[in-house]
């Protein structure tokens, strides 16, 4: 858990590797907001991952679909974003992950992780070591 600004607990999102598929658990309330507690996707169909702060914040606009979006607070759910579908499920932007897919409903997933950092490498690693297979 982490605090946000305003000082209260927010939930995170879990990112598993499986054998041969990225599993987003998505944790504690998220799941009634986001209207989802969990995502699967193929490795193959993940193109990587990156953590910046600045582009979470930017791209934080859009038409939702369904879910919640509260400006300085929580976006989760599905949004219609520059034509696209995109999966979000945070509240700090400094603690946000971006995972590329393909052929996938969701272009785009935006979630928080506790290690940013660790994260983009498991994904990326992953998603290479899929490509090697394909």
């Amino acid at each position: 858990m982490v605090c946000t600004r305003e000082g209260t607990h927010a939930a995170m999102a879990e990112v598993e590797i499986a054998q041969d598929a990225l599993i987003v658990h998505v944790e504690g309330m998220d799941r009634l907001f986001a209207l989802r507690s969990r995502l699967e996707v193929p490795l193959s169909h993940v193109e990587g991952a990156e953590a910046d702060p600045q582009e979470a914040q930017r791209r934080c606009h859009g038409i939702m679909e369904r879910g919640i979006w509260v400006p300085g607070s929580i976006t989760a759910g599905t949004f219609y974003q520059e034509g696209e579908l995109v999966f979000w499920d945070g509240h700090n932007p400094q603690q946000t992950v971006v995972i590329q897919l393909k052929d996938e409903r969701y272009r785009r997933l935006v979630i928080e992780v506790e290690d940013p950092e660790a994260t983009v490498a498991r994904v990326n690693e992953a998603a290479a070591g899929a490509s090697e297979h394909t």
